[in-house]
Parts: structure tokens; sequence; C-alpha cells
């Protein structure tokens, strides 16, 4: 066994030994480029997540650092992100009722459910446990995110049309909206619908005039970015010339100046009870899982661009350790963003040192910035959301998925409603056990095929697909699916069913090239099925039993008590018995 390598655990060792000032300025192109992206974003997820918008900056600072140290993925950009804001408002919500909300409160359940997230992952990280977000299929994760786009975008409405909406469910908000249809306000809305037109139009009209002018795609990429920058100049400047707060525009106001103070969140000012402290767990986990598996996912979508490896326990340890640090600076549960990812890796990040560059940036923003944030509108931090969420909502994926199969589509559209109607936790959860109820249906009557050889060949199909030759006095039996205690009984009772359709039959021989497993409950099927069989006259044989099968089945005394043998392969058996 290898020694471990210290590298291993602090994989910045390794990219540092070779990190030189080519490597160096294209990470600071690249800080520059995410940085004018993550601080108005740092500011809209705040707001989303329901806490102060400093938290969004505070979320941006040691999280990011704590990445770049052990993070494995030079153009992950870690930091505040959609799902696990809104994910952390839905949190927060339950917990915080409109008499005990307090800001000063939620900011530190926030932090603890960053603490709680960060050790969840950790613990994954170092059990190697992360392989259990293998069974949250991918149309549950679609379901879930384009429900949640939608629960994003409806948290924005009481901001963007000026009117007081319920903190409920999402379509408890469509029908607030409904009743107050005649209390909204034009101004917010007017302004809302100019803003998300601006950031959605400027970035392609920079990005053309850039491209006519130069043809450098980098530059053009980059200067498109800075959308939002202007967007919250623009509009700050608009609110103040002509005092646009009189007219409803609400604005974010005082942001306090500085760097976050480092302590563990004060739990004990916080009068929750037990259930409250098992719904913060709850919530800390789904957080946890959700916020991994998009990290990951982005993490190996750029790692199979450069041609590297990504390493997913060591990852949990890096996203874990980062919502650590959030959780001691006074911010929420952090993740990677897929756009701002998307956006290093276009502007050339090499290393996880982007990330600890652009939380420099960040630094800067705290330290002599905050002040002029004051007359920054709501809506333009709203409009930002908006138009972010507009690529979490994947109907492409929703297509592909209907047309390949109805029942996995099924869990996706039961994962969609369920998160719209009884919220993010519930939704998830219930998606993660359909599609496993769905998937142990499936497996528990596995495909069967009769066979037959294919005329002057070697090969056996299906006698129902295939022209084939067949004898009547062999059954050749294929089970297309790995033999466990979900399907132990189908397999005794389809050779029931064909010993009975094949009266003239002296032989059956199961063919095992698809069997991958054996488990205690099949052998003992098998057991049954080789009594069966000699009762009737029938011999039994095996045919291409894979390697780590047939260990398994020498550990047992089925080998002993076959009644026929174990071939190499199917072709082999068919002339044995057919001499």
């Amino acid at each position: 066994m290898k020694p471990l390598k210290l590298e291993t655990f602090l994989p910045f060792l390794r990219w540092a030994k070779i990190y030189n000032k080519a490597t160096l300025l294209d990470d600071v192109i690249a800080a520059v480029v995410v940085s004018m992206m993550l601080i108005p974003q740092s500011l809209a997820y705040a707001m989303l997540a329901g806490l102060p918008p400093q938290a969004g900056l505070y979320a941006s600072l040691l999280p990011l650092l704590a990445y770049a140290l052990l993070g494995s993925s030079g153009p992950l950009s870690v930091g505040p992100f959609a799902i696990t804001s809104i994910m952390t408002a839905t949190a927060l919500s339950a917990l915080f009722a409109e008499s005990q909300y307090s800001q000063e409160n939620m900011l530190i359940a926030a932090s603890i459910l960053a603490l709680g997230s960060g050790l969840l992952l950790i613990f994954f990280g170092f059990f190697r446990l992360g392989f259990l977000t293998n069974f949250i299929s991918f149309p549950v994760v679609t379901g879930f995110i384009s429900a949640s786009a939608l629960i994003i975008a409806s948290s924005q409405f009481d901001t963007v049309l000026g009117i007081s909406l319920n903190s409920g469910y999402f379509f408890d908000t469509l029908s607030s909206v409904v009743t107050q249809i005649s209390t909204i306000q034009l101004l917010p809305l007017l302004f809302t619908i100019a803003l998300v037109a601006f950031l959605y139009g400027v970035p392609k009209l920079l990005r053309h005039i850039v491209l006519s002018v130069s043809q450098n795609t980098l530059l053009a990429e980059s200067l498109s970015k800075i959308t939002p920058v202007l967007a919250m100049l623009i509009s700050s400047l608009i609110v103040y010339t002509f005092d646009l707060t009189a007219y409803g525009i609400q604005v974010v106001g005082n942001i306090p100046s500085g760097l976050p103070n480092l302590s563990l969140p004060n739990w004990q000012t916080l009068s929750f009870n037990q259930q409250d402290w098992q719904g913060l767990l709850n919530s800390a986990l789904l957080i946890s899982i959700i916020g991994f598996i998009s990290s990951l996912s982005a993490a190996q979508t750029f790692a199979a661009k450069q041609r590297q490896r990504i390493k997913p326990n060591q990852e949990a340890i890096a996203l874990g350790v980062a919502n650590l640090t959030a959780g001691c600076s006074s911010a929420f549960p952090v993740s990677a963003s897929l756009s701002r990812s998307a956006v290093s890796f276009t502007a050339g990040a090499k290393t996880p040192a982007a990330s600890a560059l652009t939380a420099i940036s960040i630094v800067l923003c705290c330290l002599f910035l905050t002040p002029y944030l004051y007359y920054l509108p709501t809506i333009t931090l709203a409009a930002m959301i908006l138009l972010a969420v507009t690529s979490l909502f994947d109907f492409a994926a929703m297509k592909r998925t209907f047309a390949y199969s109805l029942k996995d589509f099924s869990a996706l559209i039961l994962t969609f409603f369920l998160t719209l109607i009884q919220g993010l936790e519930w939704g998830l959860i219930a998606g993660i056990l359909f599609s496993i109820m769905l998937h142990l249906y499936h497996s528990s009557s596995p495909h069967v095929a009769i066979l037959g050889q294919v005329p002057n060949t070697e090969h056996f199909r299906n006698i129902e697909r295939h022209n084939v030759i067949t004898n009547e006095a062999i059954i050749s039996l294929r089970i297309d699916a790995s033999l466990y205690f979900a399907n132990a009984r189908f397999l005794a009772d389809k050779v029931n069913q064909v010993v009975a359709e094949n009266p003239q039959a002296k032989h059956l021989v199961l063919s095992c090239s698809a069997i991958n497993d054996i488990d205690t409950s099949a052998m003992e099927s098998l057991l049954e099925v080789n009594q069966y069989l000699s009762d009737a006259g029938i011999t039994f044989h095996l045919s291409e039993v894979k390697g780590p099968v047939m260990d398994r089945l020498k550990r047992s005394q089925f080998l002993q008590s076959l009644t026929g043998n174990v071939y190499l392969s199917h072709h082999q058996a068919w002339l044995d018995l057919t001499r």
C-alpha cells in the first residue's frame, strides 16, 4: 500500500510547484472577470436568502480562500449560489415566524446552517461517502432545479411588483399576486423590465462590438461580463438623481464597511426547540447534497475540457471547509456556480489561485466600496436573480427525458410538482424515494430472452428478434440483470414458465453474460431452481459466468449440487448438448 502524500490532502502543494508568471497572469485575468460577476451576485443571492447584503460579500471571502487551498479545479468558482440561497431562505422561513423575525438571529441560523453543511460534506469526503449522491438521478435533479428556478423567480415578485406577498409555497405566492393585482405598482415593474432587458441585451451588444473591432474573443467575453456592474451604477445613479425612493423604489441602504469577525455563531441566542434543530439539520443535509452535486458536476465538466482528473471525495472536503469558513464569518451556505465557473474557464483560469485572487477583490469591496452601494435599488438585484434563474429551468432536458423514458420522466414531473406544492425539501426527498422505488420495481422484473443460434456463427440472440436455430431439447435462457433479493422469485417463476411451455426440454442453460452479481437470496433461488429442474428431469447448466460471480459461487454449495455443467461459452454448451 502506497503511503499517502501531503499533496493528497492539500492539492495546492501540487500546483504551487509549477506556478509561474504566465499562470499568475491567466489567473489574475480570470479573477478580475469573475469579480465583476461575483460582487453583484453576492448581493443578489444574500437578498434571495433573506439576509443582509453584507452576508453575500462575506460568503465570497474565506470560502474562496479555503477552496483555493483544498480544491483541485482551477475554473471552479465557489461562493453564493442561487439554489443553496433559496434553500437557505426556505429553511430560515420555517424557523422564524413573523413575530420572531430578526435579521441578526436569521444570520446566526444561516451561519449554523453553513457549519452543518460543511461538517456533513467533510464527513462525506473523509469517509468516502460521495457515492451516495449517485442515488439522486438526473431526472430528479432536473425536476428539482427547474422547480427551484420558478420558486426563486416567484420569491422576487414582491420586490418587482411593489406589493406584500404571503411567504408560502409557489402556488400560494401566485394566488397572492392575483388577489392583489389591483395594487401592483407600475414604476418598480417597468424599472425591472428595463433592467432585465439591459442585462440581457447589453452583453450581446458589447460582445458584437468588440468582436467586430478587435476579433479578440477573450476581451469580448470579459467586457460583456461588466453589464451587472453597469446596471448597478446606472440604476443607483437614477434612483439618487430622481429621488425614486419617494415613489416606492426600495434601496439596499447602509452596508457596514470592513471585514467580518471570525467566530462561531452565537447559537445560545436562538430559542430553538429540538424540532427546530432537527429541521435545521435536515436542511443542512439537503443543502450539502445539492451543493455537492452541482459543484462536482461543474468541476468534472471543466476537468474533462482540461484533461484533468477530479477527486470527488477531495472536492467534498474542500467544499465542506469552504462552508465551515462561511459559518465562522457571518455568512450562509455556499456552493459552486456553474455560470461563474464557465466565465472563469473562458477567461483562462489555470489553478485554484484564481479563487484566492477573486477573494482579494471582495476584500477591497468590503473595505472601500460598500458606502457607494447605499442607493442600489433592490429591484436591480431582483432583475439579476430573474435573469440568472432562466438558465436553471432546463426545458430541453425535460424534452429529452420524455422522449427517452416515460419512467424517468414520471420521476422528473413528480419531483417538479411536489417541489412547487410542498417545498424544496419534501420535493427533493419524494423525488429521490420515487426514483429508487422505480429502479427497484424495474429491476425486480428484468428482461429475459430465450436464445437461439445465429446460423453459421457462434452467436446466440433473442428468438423474438432474430432468425435463429433452436433445439426443442435445449432451453437457452438469458437474464439481463444481476440477481438479487428483488428479482430472485422472478427468476424461479420465469424458469417454471419456460419449462411448462417446452415439455420436450431435457436441458436448461442459463446464460450469465449479463449477470454481474448474485446475492444470497438469488443463490437460494438458484438452488430451488436446480432442485425443481432435477425433479422435472431437466439438467441445469450455466454458461459465460463472469470471474467475480464464479468466485462467489465457489464459496457456496451450489456448484456441488448443480446437476449440469458450467461452460465457458454458450456456444460450447450448445455443441456439447446437441451431440
